[in-house]
């Protein structure tokens, strides 16, 4: 029987770096949670403990710290291309890096110079992927959005859905629709962080019609809701080749308050964190590029 080294990679996991511009008396931050790994011909490194080319996990975490002063931190995802592409340079053999960021907003406390409060509206992130040298490089990059928590109070149903001889849940055309939602989304072509996509802006822009859509999509299903707001996004931006979504149904259940002579229309509920509903779901435009290792190591979809 043979016996060989599948696919490997190794690299630091959530290196929590915080970025505090003090150039002037009004202070600014960035608040990073930054994974490096690498991927290659590292056999020697797992079958004889040969550590000849291996770059330290150690030493990429302290990159990562050291090129948010040297080179600061614009958007984070020309801040993990260029990590990548340093990562490559420094470590022959290696033939793929995978950078993953996400970033944990801060808004000012009355306006104050600095002082700061966490932001609730959801994680950005992104995951780059950079794979081979000199004109042959490519860069595949995702960018997304965690923990983006949304409720509609009205204006979602369910209903004719299959039944079987288990099912109990009642139709109805007047339900809560909450999801914690989790949105990537797939850049086209092979960016390298010439300013061919202004990432922020983009971000801004699919963050804003993500919540518009879904808010104002009179919803039958939370896929239609879904589909909904991926197509919207691809009809609007057309740097963007797919979309993915991971949504739990939070439900909410009207609780019975008749034992107490007390009515309850659809004002009393009890929300369930589990079991829930998991909705995932792709779209996609047609004429998408080829995706390459964009989700290499990207779990949690399908």
């Amino acid at each position: 029987m043979a016996i060989h080294l599948g696919a490997n990679q190794y690299g630091k996991a959530e290196n929590r770096v915080v970025r505090v511009y003090r150039d002037t008396p009004r202070h600014q931050i960035r608040d990073l949670n930054v994974s490096t790994s690498l991927r290659g011909s590292f056999e020697a490194a797992h079958t004889t403990g040969d550590q000849a080319d291996v770059l330290p996990t150690d030493t990429q975490k302290n990159t990562a710290f050291a090129f948010a002063k040297e080179k600061g931190i614009g958007a984070i995802e020309d801040y993990a291309l260029t990590l990548g592409a340093h990562f490559l340079d420094a470590s022959p053999a290696a033939e793929g890096a995978r950078i993953e960021v996400e970033e944990y907003a801060w808004e000012r406390i009355d306006d104050h110079d600095h002082a700061f409060v966490r932001a609730g509206t959801g994680v950005r992130n992104t995951v780059v992927n950079v794979e081979g040298r000199g004109a042959q490089r490519k860069a595949y990059v995702v960018s997304g959005i965690s923990d983006l928590v949304v409720l509609k109070s009205t204006g979602s149903e369910f209903h004719g859905f299959l039944k079987d001889r288990y099912t109990t849940l009642q139709e109805t055309d007047d339900r809560i629709l909450a999801t914690s939602l989790v949105a990537r989304w797939r850049y086209d072509a092979s960016p390298t962080g010439d300013g061919s996509v202004d990432w922020d802006k983009s971000y801004d822009g699919i963050k804003r019609l993500l919540l518009e859509r879904f808010a104002n999509i009179h919803s039958l299903a939370l896929q239609q809701t879904l589909y909904g707001m991926g197509s919207a996004v691809l009809e609007a931006h057309p740097e963007v080749a797919e979309i993915k979504f991971s949504a739990p149904n939070k439900h909410h259940f009207l609780v019975d308050l008749s034992p107490f002579g007390v009515e309850n229309p659809g004002e009393v509920f009890i929300a369930a964190d589990r079991p829930y509903g998991l909705i995932e779901a792709t779209v996609t435009r047609d004429d998408a590029g080829d995706a390459g290792s964009a989700w290499h190591a990207t779990p949690g979809f399908c």
